[in-house]
């Protein structure tokens, strides 16, 4: 039996396709666009006429790829950047940051601030937060009403309907509802996401190709978090964000981790826990509380030179990383995985052990055809995630008007 489809639902979806488009290609021709959906010439035409009328589309120079072939050069399509705007917030250790995100995706205005974010009460850092957005709402030479949604990522645990931070290591403080504060504070649609979560998004859209169906990014910073695809989906938990890679057991019993816990994956491989055992300091001492990214590259070059204290560490991480990579692969086969933050930077000194210790585990079988790519700094990825989950909901809202707003899960696709 045939099911029919209506005419409103398909309209909308053959809007979202094109959309998408534009936004995955930048600036493609119409030709381009019904390449890449299999939409008919005409339903290109009519859909982004609609599209340029409303101001959501405009008209741009020409594809490069098609004003190369001959005939009349065709015009390339491209987002208004002045269509809608979205905030993305970063929330990290001693650090916070927002960035205004026009509807192109190009950052148009940015604030950074250093805080002591370990130590401040649940006020503080809801004022913090709340602070730093309304410094941005209140510049007079942003449209307040073209931001459409805001995206805060934190490292920690989140609830699986991105409304609240329900823990993270970088505070004190548990289960604050950050996008209800948000939205009860601004009116704006907020969602509160998983920092790691938000690079798998954010490395989906830079590069699809290596990241399309199944893949990992694991964060190597001061603590050790994971973003995980599978099928094409970002997993998360059934009542939290889940993936907490680092909090894995590597050792039972063994080095204290920041969560209190004992030999968690991120007590050997986390920035304080190569820097406890680079200094040969005992297990059983309390995490510092920061490493500088300075600090971290001296002893990454020190263990380059010398066969000391430092290489061990960076080994110890590797194996670390490596056995809990390993159990992953024998659950989910492996797939590529993106080293991201400060010590990606030194993955040549953590690959070695990290290998050896994949081919011991049931998930290393074919350890050796296991791609890694790095990228040295976090920051960026987050908020490009952030933004492209918001956007994706803005476009979700012109394509498909009255779609519920509030609230941030609205289904598992990777934005």
């Amino acid at each position: 039996m045939s099911v029919g489809i209506r005419h409103d639902d398909l309209r909308r979806r053959n809007r979202a396709m094109v959309i998408s488009a534009v936004r995955r290609a930048g600036h493609p021709s119409r030709t381009e666009i019904a390449a890449t959906t299999g939409l008919s010439h005409s339903t290109i035409s009519a859909i982004s006429s609609d599209l340029i009328q409303e101001g959501i589309l405009a008209e741009s120079r020409a594809s490069e790829s098609v004003s190369l072939k001959r005939g009349r050069p065709q015009v390339g399509l491209s987002l208004n950047p002045e269509a809608a705007a979205v905030l993305a917030v970063v929330l990290s250790l001693n650090f916070l940051s927002v960035a205004v995100i026009d509807y192109a995706g190009q950052v148009v205005a940015e604030e950074q601030r250093r805080l002591d974010t370990l130590t401040m009460s649940r006020d503080e850092l809801i004022g913090e937060c709340v602070a730093i957005v309304r410094r941005q709402l209140e510049d007079p030479d942003l449209d307040v009403q073209s931001v459409a949604r805001i995206a805060l990522a934190i490292q920690g645990i989140t609830d699986s309907s991105a409304r609240a931070m329900l823990w993270s290591p970088i505070t004190p403080q548990t289960n604050i509802a950050f996008a209800d504060i948000l939205e009860d504070e601004f009116g704006i649609p907020a969602t509160m996401e998983n920092d790691c979560n938000m690079m798998a998004v954010a490395l989906r859209w830079r590069d699809p190709d290596r990241y399309r169906d199944d893949f990992i990014a694991i964060l190597l910073s001061h603590g050790i978090g994971m973003g995980l695809v599978l099928k094409g989906e970002l997993f998360t938990g059934t009542h939290s964000s889940g993936g907490e890679f680092g909090h894995m057991i590597h050792r039972p019993g063994g080095a204290l981790c920041r969560c209190g816990r004992r030999g968690c994956v991120e007590a050997y491989a986390g920035n304080y826990a190569i820097w406890r055992n680079a200094r040969q300091l005992s297990e059983n001492a309390e995490p510092v509380a920061d490493v500088s990214d300075a600090d971290m590259r001296a002893l990454a070059t020190r263990a380059r030179e010398t066969d000391g204290p430092e290489r061990e560490a960076y080994r110890k991480a590797g194996e670390a990383l490596g056995f809990g990579l390993g159990s992953l692969f024998a659950l989910i086969d492996p797939a590529p995985v993106a080293m991201v933050g400060a010590s990606a930077a030194a993955f040549d000194l953590i690959e070695p052990a990290l290998r050896e210790a994949i081919a011991q585990t049931a998930g290393g079988q074919h350890s050796g055809s296991i791609s890694f790519d790095t990228e040295p700094n976090e920051l960026p990825l987050i908020r490009e995630g952030c933004a492209m989950r918001a956007l994706s909901f803005v476009d979700q809202e012109i394509f498909a008007p009255g779609v519920q707003a509030r609230g941030g899960s609205a289904g598992k696709n990777v934005a």
